[in-house]
């Protein structure tokens, strides 16, 4: 604030807005007015936006809600929604009037600042961080309190400045917008190209190029199965044969029913938090002690490369490997299967990760309101076996195709957050007075005067007590009559 542009001027939020304004007088609405009414989850964090208000009569909001016109900024007070950027501009008010959360603070802007202005300013996230660090309250229920808003500065531009600082900010937000718009696809169109790879690769279509120049390969088991008829799934190749899942695992067997006793150190316990497809997530991990370890491996011991499954609760049906060199037992709500040696165990994880199984898990457990699988079900899925050497090479494929997955997800998380940090370096610009010209140094090329923003508060203040000098006089002419 001690270097503003010529012309600027820093002042309080509070000596522009309108802090937290009184509710309409009782006489003033009729009890039967439709009025917005907007609860938090109305305010939309992204798009600063006010996204699915719904209208209700006065006389159902007028006492314990938060009250709003036209035009007014309403902001979340309480965390986690202030953190998130849930701030709107209350437009398009039924009547004129809104109503909303108790936890919204409302700034309703007087001549000497746009109501636009002072929503991009709140929605930076340098005056987010602050406001965070002067919260009050308990954990869960901290809020922003009115009195560090009371104390809050604000660089104060000439109002035709502003006009051009606000038309500026929605050209280039509307590009960042639209550019996050479309990054916003991205992660959806890997899952799918995902999906898409292992289903080629369970149906056989991902190596049929690779069976032509090796047709030499005979089918793993002289006892075929029409697929149609094993798995009611989809036709793969003749030298694929269907068996059931247990046929092809030296174990599949259910984890502990117990949950673990936690210790500060110790062995790593597998929770299916970490599972994630085709990849068990270690960077965050609970422990136990040598002695909870041993018993939970006391039925049989994790080892590298065998395959994790969860069985029960939002993420059923995930399958991933345990890692090289990771000691670990496991918790609740999945099961361990161990492939012999005619089945690669990656090819195990990625046909139950395959688009095929997982509506298969869904068929059998739809419905439910605490789905599960028990290891009866899991044992018995028709499963398809190619001949080893097809095997290495579906799997080689899949990993070559997920690699390059990987490196276009982090290329995506690596625009996301520039185009991220783009937003409020624009904000930054704009509020330092770098975004367009000043006032003041058009007025100088051009060779006319301008109102500075001090000149501005200063008529805006008169104006103001012009008002209520008339007010006042009003008031004791009705007194004396």
């Amino acid at each position: 604030m001690s270097e503003l542009p010529e012309g600027w001027l820093a002042v309080k939020l509070t000596e522009v807005c309108e802090l937290n304004p009184a509710k309409p007088k009782s006489n003033q609405l009729a009890s039967n007015l439709p009025v917005t009414f907007v609860p938090m989850a109305a305010v939309d964090a992204e798009s600063g936006t006010i996204a699915n208000p719904t209208i209700r009569e006065y006389s159902a909001v007028a006492k314990g809600f938060t009250s709003f016109q036209e035009n007014d900024v309403i902001m979340a007070k309480i965390t986690p929604c202030m953190e998130n950027g849930k701030a709107a501009i209350a437009r398009e008010l039924s009547n004129g009037f809104g109503f909303g959360s108790t936890e919204f603070h409302v700034f309703r802007s007087s001549a000497a600042a746009l109501p636009e202005y002072v929503f991009r300013f709140i929605r930076q996230e340098s005056f987010r961080k602050s406001a965070e660090a002067n919260m009050t309250g308990s954990v869960g229920q901290k809020r922003v309190p009115a009195s560090f808003l009371n104390e809050c500065d604000i660089p104060l531009p000439p109002l035709a400045e502003q006009r051009r600082i606000v038309a500026k900010l929605e050209t280039l937000l509307g590009k960042v917008n639209a550019c996050q718009q479309r990054l916003a696809k991205i992660p959806l169109l890997l899952k799918r190209f995902r999906q898409a790879v292992l289903a080629a690769a369970c149906s056989g279509k991902l190596t049929e190029d690779w069976r032509d120049k090796h047709s030499d390969v005979q089918s793993s088991s002289q006892n075929n199965h029409h697929p149609n008829i094993v798995s009611g799934l989809f036709e793969t190749p003749e030298s694929w044969d269907w068996k059931t899942l247990e046929s092809f695992c030296t174990y599949v067997v259910d984890c502990p029913h117990s949950t673990p006793k936690w210790a500060e150190t110790g062995y790593i316990c597998a929770r299916t938090t970490n599972f994630k497809p085709g990849l068990l997530d270690l960077s965050e991990v609970k422990f136990v002690s040598e002695e909870t370890y041993r018993e939970r491996v006391e039925r049989l011991t994790p080892m590298p490369s065998d395959v994790l499954y969860s069985r029960e609760g939002g993420i059923l049906g995930i399958a991933c490997i345990i890692p090289q060199e990771v000691e670990l037992c496991l918790g609740q709500r999945m099961m361990l299967m161990r492939t012999n040696a005619s089945y690669l165990s990656p090819l195990l994880m990625h046909w139950l990760n395959s688009p095929e199984i997982l509506k298969q898990v869904r068929d059998l457990t739809g419905g439910s309101a605490s789905p599960h699988l028990n290891v009866r079900d899991i044992k018995s899925f028709p499963t398809p076996r190619p001949s080893l050497a097809e095997q290495h090479e579906i799997v080689r494929r899949v990993e070559a195709f997920f690699n390059l997955a990987d490196q276009l997800e982090a290329r995506y998380q690596k625009a996301k957050a520039q185009v991220d940090k783009l937003q409020q370096s624009i904000l930054a610009k704009a509020f330092r007075g770098e975004l367009v010209p000043t006032e003041a140094g058009l007025a100088r090329r051009e060779g006319r005067e301008y109102e500075s923003a001090a000149a501005l508060l200063a008529r805006v203040r008169e104006g103001k007590a012009a008002d209520a000098l008339l007010k006042s006089s009003r008031r004791l002419k009705r007194e004396h009559s």
